[in-house]
């Protein structure tokens, strides 16, 4: 769930509703509008709603391209199916709100089973500028990185990535993904020769791409 309040990302669960609405009472701070990247992880809104007076934005029915202003600034609505069907990513000037569709150095799973649209979908954001600022739906930084070595033992950039991790907030940006996140590296050439060093397809930047998955 996203609740506009400055952007405050959360998988809400119906347990932490009430811890969640302390910490606002506490700082004086009141949610706005509040959406999802995707329909599942969903059980807590229907609390938190209850609660407050924020309006719901139904990810569902946003559009693509659509623009949505929370607390007077704009956000970019881009549809990036992969993960789930009807999986978004909120853009805002410098950042963005992934959801399960790019997470800090890894991705989310292809539940959509249209890998083919979940690789437009990545492309579709690592093409934007490097220093957009990442905030992915769930922290698995430490696990990815240890499937990163895996796959990249010489990659000289994980160590330095690593030691940048801060568990209290996980963000990192496009440049620091294209030098680490496996799923998004297929153009990479050390990347490429591994695939190659396990007689894996690596013809099309798509072919890399289903490669990588294949691996893990």
């Amino acid at each position: 769930m996203i609740l506009f309040l400055k952007y405050l990302m959360t998988t809400l669960k119906k347990t932490r509703t009430r811890n969640l609405m302390l910490i606002l009472r506490r700082r004086k701070r009141k949610i706005l509008k509040s959406s999802d990247t995707h329909s599942h992880h969903t059980p807590g809104n229907q609390a938190m709603l209850e609660k407050t007076t924020a309006q719901f934005i139904d990810c569902k029915k946003i559009k693509s391209d659509q623009t949505i202003a929370p607390d007077q600034e704009i956000l970019n609505v881009l549809h990036t199916p992969g993960h789930t069907d009807d999986s978004i990513t909120f853009m805002a000037t410098d950042f963005l709100v992934t959801g399960d569709t790019l997470f800090n150095g890894t991705i989310g799973n292809c539940f959509s089973g249209d890998l083919k649209g979940f690789f437009q979908s990545l492309k579709r954001l690592i093409s934007l500028p490097g220093e957009t600022k990442i905030y992915g739906g769930h922290d698995y930084v430490i696990e990815s990185m240890k499937m990163a070595k895996i796959i990249e033992k010489e990659n000289p950039h994980i160590k330095a990535y690593i030691k940048k991790y801060n568990s209290g907030l996980i963000v990192s940006t496009l440049q620091d993904e294209l030098k680490v996140n496996p799923y998004l590296r297929f153009n990479a050439e050390g990347m490429i020769k591994n695939l190659q060093k396990r007689n894996m397809q690596t013809d099309t930047e798509y072919a890399g791409f289903k490669s990588i998955m294949d691996i893990y």
